[in-house]
């Protein structure tokens, strides 16, 4: 990773919502089935969304989105969601 990518790393970590730090609290040192998440950065535009998901998929990246109350209304039902994903 190059300095400014690192740098930016550091910087969305610090920055965490207090959604982000819950899920994240489950999802970092492959604490599910022993899986190594990636973070990505925010973006709000719907169509920069699509392009970067895009990219991702082509990867082989699978991605997810939950929204905010998901994650401290049915935080269970997400992780599920994440598990039933990963098989």
């Amino acid at each position: 990773m190059n300095v400014n990518l690192t740098f930016l790393a550091v910087a969305l970590r610090k920055g965490q919502t207090k959604t982000e730090r819950k899920l994240w609290s489950r999802l970092r040192a492959q604490q599910m089935e022993g899986l190594k998440f990636r973070r990505q950065q925010h973006m709000r535009q719907s169509a920069k969304d699509q392009i970067r998901d895009k990219w991702f998929t082509e990867q082989g990246y699978k991605v997810l989105r939950f929204w905010d109350n998901e994650i401290f209304e049915n935080f269970t039902g997400v992780l599920n969601c994440i598990r039933e994903k990963l098989l």
